[in-house]
C-alpha cells in the first residue's frame, strides 16, 4: 500500500515554519484556531469581490499579540487587493475586524516568481480548464514555465473526467527530480479543484525549489565531503 504524506505538513516543524504563528491556552486555543479558518475563507472565497480570485494568493500566514491579529498575505498581484491609493486593502481590513471582533493589522507582500509558488500554478491550471483548454496542453505549459523560472523538478497530477471522459482517471507528468522523502528538499505543495461543466477535476502541483541552505557556496562544502565509495585494498 502507497503511503502519501502531504510535503507541507511532513516538513512543518522541521525544514519549514508554520503559516499560524501564536500561542494559547487550552481554553482558548480551539476558538483562535477557528478565528484563523474563518479569515482565511473570508478572503479566498470573498463574496462580493471576485477580483481576490485573480490576484493569486499564494498563502496567508497569521500571527497573535495580546492586541492585535497580524495578517500576512503573499499574493502574486497585490494591486489588486490593494487598490487605488490603498482603499481596497483598508475596506478589507475592517471587514476582518467586523468578522472577528479583534483589531486588524494587514499586509500585503508581493511574490516574486509565482511560476515556482506551486499554489499559484495550481489556480492557474485550473482557470484554464475552465475555459475548456485542452488537459495535456496546460500540463504541458506549465512544466516548461515552471521549468524555464528556475525550479528543480515538476510534477503535475489530474484526477477526474479529463477531456469530458464518461470514466474518470488520473493523468500526471513530470520534469526534473522531485524527491519527496529528502527533508532537505524544499518542495512546494498545492491543490486546487477546477470546476468545469463535466464535473470537478482535482490538480496536485509538486514544485522542488531547491534544498535549504542553497544560499552557501556549494563548491566547498563539495570539496570538503568524503567520497562516497570506501577504498578497497586488494591482497596478493
Amino acid at each position: 500500500m502507497g503511503q502519501k504524506v502531504n510535503p507541507i505538513a511532513f516538513r512543518t516543524g522541521v525544514t519549514r515554519g508554520w503559516c499560524s504563528r501564536w500561542y494559547a491556552s487550552k481554553q482558548d486555543f480551539a476558538d483562535l484556531l477557528l478565528e484563523d479558518r474563518k479569515l482565511r475563507n473570508f478572503i479566498l472565497n470573498h463574496p462580493k469581490k471576485t477580483q481576490y480570485k485573480s490576484a493569486g494568493i499564494d498563502r496567508i500566514e497569521i500571527e497573535r499579540t495580546r492586541d492585535e491579529v497580524r495578517v500576512m498575505m503573499f499574493v502574486a498581484r497585490p494591486g489588486l487587493i490593494i487598490g487605488k491609493k490603498g482603499q481596497e486593502i483598508e475596506i478589507l481590513q475592517a471587514e476582518l475586524q467586523n468578522l472577528i471582533g479583534r483589531r486588524i493589522n494587514l499586509k500585503v507582500e508581493e511574490v516574486g516568481r509565482p511560476e515556482l509558488q506551486a499554489q499559484l500554478v495550481a489556480e492557474d491550471i485550473a482557470q484554464q480548464l475552465a475555459k475548456r483548454s485542452s488537459f495535456r496542453r496546460t500540463m504541458k505549459r506549465s512544466l516548461e514555465q515552471t521549468m524555464d523560472a528556475g525550479a528543480k523538478g515538476i510534477k503535475i497530477q489530474m484526477a477526474g473526467r479529463l477531456g469530458g471522459a464518461e470514466m474518470a482517471r488520473r493523468e500526471k507528468q513530470i520534469a526534473g527530480s522531485i524527491p519527496l522523502s529528502t527533508l532537505q528538499a524544499k518542495i512546494d505543495y498545492g491543490f486546487t479543484e477546477a470546476m468545469t461543466p463535466q464535473g470537478h477535476i482535482g490538480i496536485q502541483v509538486w514544485i522542488n525549489q531547491g534544498t535549504y541552505g542553497d544560499d552557501t557556496d556549494g563548491a566547498d562544502a563539495q570539496a570538503g565531503q568524503a567520497s562516497k565509495k570506501p577504498k578497497r585494498s586488494h591482497k596478493r
